[in-house]
């Protein structure tokens, strides 16, 4: 299966749900994106990793595995995202140590977040691409005039979590598959990636 390699395009918060977040992926050569549902420690520390001038006073976890690898002459070469099942997201990362290769497993947003401190590339095979990816039509006139303060978040999801009266809730899990579908093209078209993660998860688990 060949390899697609993604870039971060920024990180989207839910104002509604504490602890959600989405990490937004970009196909480099396509224009797909790979929304993945993180908890807020990894938001964290991806952000500042992605921040190269924030540099917090204690090393974080992946700091910390960072500095250990270091010192044991340890090198991530790359992360695959090898695996989909039922919305989740599973990954790999590739390691070198006296030329000899390890591979290990690893939640998906832990393995970015040390992607991003050993400046190792991501990738992941195509059919999960094809499986997750979301196609975003946006107008070139539209990025020229989007103001430079709104990169890194993506959306602001007033919804995600809620039913229609406002309740917490999964309100996709009583939807159709065709509805959902109509959801998910919506969540697209309003750059609420969040949203469309979600959406797609509900989708996946049920034509898998």
């Amino acid at each position: 299966m060949s390899l697609v390699k993604l870039t971060i395009k920024g990180i989207s918060y839910s104002q509604t749900q504490n602890g959600a977040y989405a990490l937004i992926l970009n196909e480099v050569d396509g224009e797909r994106k790979l929304p993945i549902v993180i908890g807020a420690f990894e938001a964290q520390s991806i952000a500042i990793a992605l921040e190269k001038e924030i540099k917090p006073p204690r090393p974080l976890t992946h700091d910390l595995f960072k500095s250990f690898a270091d010192r044991f002459d340890i090198v991530v070469k790359q992360v695959i995202i090898h695996k989909l099942v039922d919305g989740v997201f599973y990954s790999s990362i590739i390691c070198e140590r006296d030329k000899i290769e390890e591979i290990i497993d690893a939640r998906t947003s832990d393995a970015i977040a040390l992607a991003l401190r050993f400046n190792a590339p991501i990738f992941t095979y195509k059919n999960i691409l094809d499986k997750a990816g979301i196609y975003l039509n946006t107008n070139p006139t539209d990025l020229e005039n989007q103001n430079a303060d709104d990169e890194g978040i993506l959306s602001t999801p007033e919804t995600f979590g809620l039913d229609n009266e406002g309740k917490p809730g999964d309100i996709y899990v009583s939807m159709s598959l065709s509805e959902l579908h109509e959801a998910l093209e919506k969540a697209v078209q309003d750059e609420d990636y969040e949203k469309a993660a979600k959406i797609r998860d509900e989708i996946s688990k049920r034509e898998s």
